[in-house]
């Protein structure tokens, strides 16, 4: 075994790494960007290097060179990728061992033979894999390209050859659409992985996509089940499982097989995922899935796999990095009960799950679930990187016994300080059709309405923001009084678009009355705790003038004055401002230029997904205020419009 190792990474997985490494009595090493001095990862290791010259990914966690350097100068003897970044990247592998340091991953020969869907298809044909019918070829000319799609029979699937993450990857629904669709894919390609270079498949009808977890010795390997990420929002997963729901015996060892088959094809070593795209239509069966993809690399969703069978992929990992051999035989890897996993992401649901940036005031897990995360309370969510908070993991006997778990789980996990998905993932765990098992990766989308309108914002929970902006929680005896009777206070509070104003009369120390835009609530507090109509308060955190109160998953109030409440121009729609920092790809928009609502008029990239700025009515352009190549921060008045 190793005595040193450094994380070539960031954030969740660089201390999940670390944190199994530990458990080994194996020493970290961390590397951080200019943005992460101060980040978790780097507090949690034993030693912690500062790479590069910025915050950017290709200014740190990038550069490989670097990254080699820091680990023979600290005298670490491998090195793991994490999952992102290098983790694919077989010239940094080959680099790694040149450097005479080993890499906990697979070898460079396999990361490229399926590096590039096209040639990995081709490859699983010959191994006996089953694959989606499509066109994988190098003729790359549009018109040629747009032959095959009609051949292949629409709808068809657009999808960068060496993608991910969702990322180059469009739904074509008719052949006039598909020009469009394939310009488009081509140039999010070309921005994500310098590659423009697509392939095209057959949609499959109420697809299902399961995937199975294997591990390697560069010889024979074996699989440890599969996990179902049908779940999914434009391609990315937000809940995942372990088993999948409606298994049978007969498809699990069939895909099995076929996953063992393509890792031992390649002569994979380490832990790795064989992704099939599934056709969920008429219930799961042996000739029902095609491979898609295979990554080469440890999964973000890996833990439900640990959770059913016990198993610590990272353990795994380095010992087979270290020489040993696989810990286990097929026949001995058990599958015990089902476990959920649930993304928790800094976004704004409301707004089209744009990402979100902000500093985390309070940040707290329930005991009840496994909590992998790469922040904590004080920790900002920088758009340099992905904004992924944490990932919430539970485990149950069974699949009704874990869902209710992972709902509990949600509905107790406070954070503060950002807007976050939180709401939205709790009512996807409560939708009725996700909790028959009656799962595709449609299901989002159909229910999208549903699974994004806003909380239920009471009376009581206005009364217990309100408390705190008074700071009435923590009373005294003598606290709210006047000598001629109990003292009236009022606070005016925003929810949204929304103005609230709470006066309390506070006539005992344990007693509060108030008066909340009407409605009358009595706040008695018994050993410590408040209640109101003999129900607990919900816990609230208060940070300056900003106010969250968890309940409904969290609810935002801003304290105001109400003496300065005149509202700012912005809002009318004359004024295209940046949601976030962020990078101007492109911009549309040209003086004079009459535009309709909706139309396109620039292109931010932030937080390695390209958002496109829409005009919010007619109107004309007035002024253009920013340039292709312009670094901007939040807020900052891109496009002025006029009135036509």
């Amino acid at each position: 075994m190793f005595t040193k190792i450094l994380i070539a990474n960031r954030g969740e997985i660089a201390c999940r790494v670390m944190e199994t490494a530990r458990a080994l009595g194996v020493q970290t090493v961390a590397v951080y960007s200019t943005a992460d001095a101060a980040a978790k990862h780097v507090a949690m290791a034993d030693e912690a290097v500062l790479i590069g010259t910025g915050p950017a990914p290709a200014d740190s966690y990038l550069m490989g060179d670097e990254i080699i350097a820091a680990a023979k100068s600290t005298g670490a003897q491998a090195i793991h990728p994490g999952y992102g970044f290098l983790s694919e990247n077989p010239e940094f592998v080959d680099a790694v061992e040149a450097a005479g340091l080993t890499f906990v991953g697979p070898s460079a020969s396999a990361i490229r033979a399926m590096g590039l869907k096209d040639a990995a298809k081709a490859l699983m044909e010959e191994a006996g894999v089953p694959v989606v019918p499509g066109y994988h070829g190098t003729n790359q000319d549009a018109d040629f390209l747009a032959e095959q799609a009609s051949e292949i029979g629409y709808p068809v699937l657009i999808k960068a050859v060496a993608g991910g993450g969702g990322k180059g990857m469009r739904l074509v629904e008719a052949a006039e659409d598909f020009a469009d669709a394939l310009a488009s894919a081509r140039g999010e390609a070309q921005t994500a992985f310098g590659n423009p270079d697509c392939l095209i498949e057959k949609y499959i009808q109420k697809p299902r996509h399961i995937e199975v977890q294997v591990f390697g010795d560069g010889t024979r390997a074996v699989h440890l089940y599969e996990r179902d990420c049908s779940l999914q929002r434009r391609h990315q997963k937000v809940i995942e499982e372990a088993p999948a729901p409606g298994m049978t015996e007969e498809m699990r060892a069939a895909m099995g097989n076929a996953a063992v088959r393509a890792a031992e094809a390649i002569g994979y070593k380490g832990a790795g995922t064989v992704e099939f795209i599934v056709d969920g239509s008429n219930g799961l069966r042996p000739d029902g899935f095609w491979f898609m993809e295979m990554n080469t690399r440890l999964q973000v969703e890996h833990p439900v796999t640990e959770l059913v069978t016990g198993v610590d992929l990272v353990d795994w990992q380095l010992r087979v990095a270290a020489g040993e051999a696989l810990p286990m035989a097929q026949d001995q890897i058990p599958l015990i009960g089902h476990a959920f996993e649930a993304r928790l992401y800094a976004e704004d649901v409301s707004k089209g799950f744009l990402p979100a940036t902000g500093t985390l005031s309070h940040l707290s897990f329930p005991v009840l679930a496994r909590a992998d995360s790469g922040v904590r309370a004080g920790d900002t969510i920088s758009p340099w990187y992905d904004p992924m908070i944490a990932k919430v993991i539970v485990h149950g006997p069974s699949r009704a016994a874990a869902l209710s778990r992972l709902s509990a789980a949600l509905d107790q996990t406070q954070v503060a300080g950002t807007v976050t998905n939180l709401a939205f993932l709790g009512a996807l765990a409560a939708d009725p059709a996700f909790a028959a098992g009656d799962v595709d990766t449609g299901l989002i989308a159909r229910e999208i309405d549903a699974l994004v309108a806003a909380p239920e914002v009471t009376s009581v929970h206005k009364a217990a923001a309100a408390q705190a902006a008074l700071g009435l929680a923590q009373t005294e005896w003598d606290s709210g009084f006047t000598l001629w009777g109990p003292l009236r206070q009022s606070v005016t509070l925003a929810h949204g678009e929304e103005d609230v104003i709470a006066t309390v009369e506070v006539r005992a120390d344990d007693l509060q009355h108030w008066d909340v835009g009407g409605a009358q609530i009595v706040c008695t507090r018994v050993n410590g705790q408040w209640l109101a109509d003999g129900k607990r308060l919900p816990d609230v955190a208060l940070a300056g003038d900003a106010i969250t109160v968890f309940a409904g998953y969290g609810l935002s109030f801003t304290r105001i004055d109400p003496l300065d409440q005149a509202s700012a121009a912005a809002g009318d729609g004359n004024v295209i401002e940046a949601p976030m920092p962020g990078l101007v790809k492109a911009v549309f928009a040209r003086a004079g230029q009459e535009v309709k609502e909706g139309d396109r008029l620039a292109i931010l990239e932030a937080m390695k997904m390209e958002h496109s700025l829409l005009a919010a009515r007619d109107g004309v352009v007035a002024e253009v205020m920013a340039s292709e190549g312009d670094q901007v921060e939040a807020g900052a008045a891109l496009i002025q419009l006029e009135d036509a």
